[in-house]
């Protein structure tokens, strides 16, 4: 997950007139723009939800009731959306941190609504994403303008102009990220997690297994001409027909998210098969364990991509946002997200969690009575 944010993060630092100018940036954009793209915000989004389910449980199994959770989830909302806004203002404008924070602030209550609630609810905000995304892309395709929301901030030069910018950027693309990307897949999360579909896969198979080839097939079915235009293997035809693709590939996003988490389930429940299989009880091996650690410190991974990328792409930085293309931007987020692999298996071996995630924990349960064990 964390990688196919960093490879979508680096691709939005590149301000350069063609990103696209070999036939390495040709094969990394159509990947990219087919399978991942617009697919790991919704695949963070779905494991937010689940998560916020596995926190009020722990709160339950600790003693505290409804509103001891309610309590704790907001107060986590809270913090996350200051973390957000931090993060924003001063690295990345298209922050998802503060964007899951408003939404648990204003939507916990569905954290322990019936199933009936929840895909109403999901299938409500989707059809009203889908609404608001075409509206707006027909009436900037129809006055002649971009259909995608440019990042100014990207390419001031001053660090607190660009800082300034990106606070106002940061108000515009939360709420919005939140409306239309997030909750739909984020009530679909907390509805796997009511089944304990992640937990228990090998109960979920055949539902995992028709998830996983639905929802990448449809995203990559959806997203492959949008990535053909873009890499300029296709041609684009009028103006209007690359608004259309864009947004097919917009409006799919959901699916690609599901799939991958799906997939990845079902990765998991194979592994954890093979482990039973030889009746070994060590805790699998160095990859999966490194990988691991850095999902249970990924608040810290997240903002250290930021901090990397801002250092090499921006132009108070090194300014290669100008001159790299689609296949130097994943290099840079690939090396990026294999050190934050390092430095997160290197906090495991030392017993310790994230700083973020230590800063996260401590203002979300401070005073609390129901404080879950360190391991949680």
């Amino acid at each position: 997950m964390l990688l196919f944010i960093a490879l979508v993060n680096a691709q939005f630092f590149l301000v350069g007139p063609d990103p696209v100018r070999s036939f390495g940036d040709q094969a990394v954009a159509v990947v990219q723009l087919t399978l991942v793209n617009t697919r790991a915000i919704p695949l963070f989004a779905f494991l937010f939800g689940y998560g916020t389910v596995q926190i009020m449980r722990r709160v339950r199994t600790g003693g505290g009731g409804w509103i001891h959770a309610r309590r704790l989830l907001r107060r986590r909302g809270w913090v996350m959306l200051a973390i957000g806004a931090a993060h924003g203002a001063l690295l990345l404008p298209v922050d998802i941190v503060g964007a899951y924070g408003l939404a648990l602030l204003l939507f916990v209550g569905l954290t322990r609504a019936r199933d009936a609630v929840l895909l109403w609810t999901a299938g409500l905000l989707a059809a009203g994403s889908v609404t608001l995304n075409t509206t707006l892309t027909v009436l900037l395709a129809g006055a002649g303008g971009e259909t995608s929301i440019a990042a100014p901030s990207l390419t001031e030069g001053d660090f607190w102009t660009a800082s300034a910018e990106r606070v106002q950027e940061w108000l515009l693309h939360t709420p919005y990220t939140m409306l239309t990307v997030a909750m739909p897949i984020i009530a679909l999360g907390i509805w796997a997690a009511h089944r304990r579909i992640l937990e228990e896969p090998a109960a979920h198979r055949t539902l995992l297994v028709r998830a996983a080839v639905l929802g990448l097939g449809v995203a990559a079915a959806a997203g492959l001409p949008n990535a053909l235009v873009y890499a300029e293997l296709m041609p684009a035809g009028s103006a209007w027909t690359e608004a259309l693709l864009g947004l097919l590939h917009d409006d799919t996003s959901w699916f690609g998210g599901l799939g991958w988490a799906a997939l990845f389930a079902l990765l998991a429940a194979r592994w954890e098969g093979r482990r039973g299989a030889t009746g070994s009880d060590v805790p699998y091996g160095p990859v999966v364990r490194a990988v691991a650690a850095v999902g249970q410190r990924s608040l810290t991974c997240y903002l250290a991509q930021s901090v990397v990328f801002t250092l090499v792409f921006a132009p108070y930085g090194a300014g290669l946002g100008t001159s790299l293309g689609f296949a130097g931007a994943a290099s840079v987020a690939v090396a990026t997200w294999l050190a934050t692999v390092v430095l997160a298996e290197a906090l495991r071996r030392s017993g310790r969690r994230g700083p973020a995630e230590a800063v996260l924990r401590r203002l979300t349960y401070a005073g609390s009575a129901h404080t879950p064990s360190p391991s949680s």
